[in-house]
């Protein structure tokens, strides 16, 4: 079973129908439940909007217990979109610091700092570095992007990186955590293929990071 997180943050019935596309045969529930988190195979923590908006639902939902319980300990393959990239982060610093699910190092803060905050919508370039990762077998490389935001990622985590104004980090993965600042759902075949190398897991990558999609 899939479990897409519901906790209030949009984009969930385009994430699943991605999910349906590549994987007909799975199990595919959108889900507010710490319970249902248990029973599945994988977890994606998709989202859009407010980093602490984001926090604040997850922990009345009791999702961020369940997330440390089933990702970090139990080390289910763990995918997050956008925001659900941002808040494994230690920090956002979006209206004032706040503290997020410190699963990686490193902070969330504007792209564009100042008083004119510009957002960052369309298709990019993905640029891959640090070796294997699941993006090794995706060969398009053009991506949707919509964000205000970015993850200042270390680099023995960053898998992907994309310049727009500046060059920030689209990519990160980490033991069976994988995420992008992209939305793969909105980027077509390319997208798709990220999806698919999810499920996939250890069986495309040279390294046995994840557990396999059965």
């Amino acid at each position: 079973m899939i479990a897409i997180i519901d906790y209030g943050t949009g984009n969930l019935l385009s994430v699943k129908k991605a999910f349906e596309a590549v994987a007909p045969e799975k199990e595919i529930i959108v889900t507010d439940s710490p319970e249902v988190l248990s029973r599945s195979s994988h977890i994606v923590l998709p989202g859009v909007g407010s980093f602490p908006v984001g926090m604040r639902n997850l922990s009345k939902l009791g999702i961020v217990d369940a997330l440390r319980s089933e990702v970090l300990e139990g080390g289910k393959p763990f995918l997050g979109i956008c925001l659900g990239m941002h808040l494994l982060a230690e920090v956002g610093e979006e209206s004032g610091e706040c503290e997020g699910l410190a699963f990686l190092p490193g902070r969330v803060r504007r792209l564009f700092p100042g008083d004119n905050p510009k957002l960052h919508i369309g298709w990019n370039d993905l640029e891959k570095v640090n070796g294997d990762s699941l993006l090794d077998g995706v060969k398009d490389k053009d991506f949707y992007f919509v964000h205000q935001y970015v993850y200042d990622a270390p680099d023995e985590v960053a898998v992907a990186r994309c310049t727009y104004g500046e060059r920030f980090v689209a990519a990160v993965q980490h033991n069976n955590i994988f995420a992008t600042q992209f939305h793969p759902e909105k980027s077509r075949k390319a997208g798709l293929d990220v999806l698919r190398a999810f499920l996939r897991g250890a069986s495309c990558l040279k390294s046995d990071w994840f557990l396999s999609c059965s």
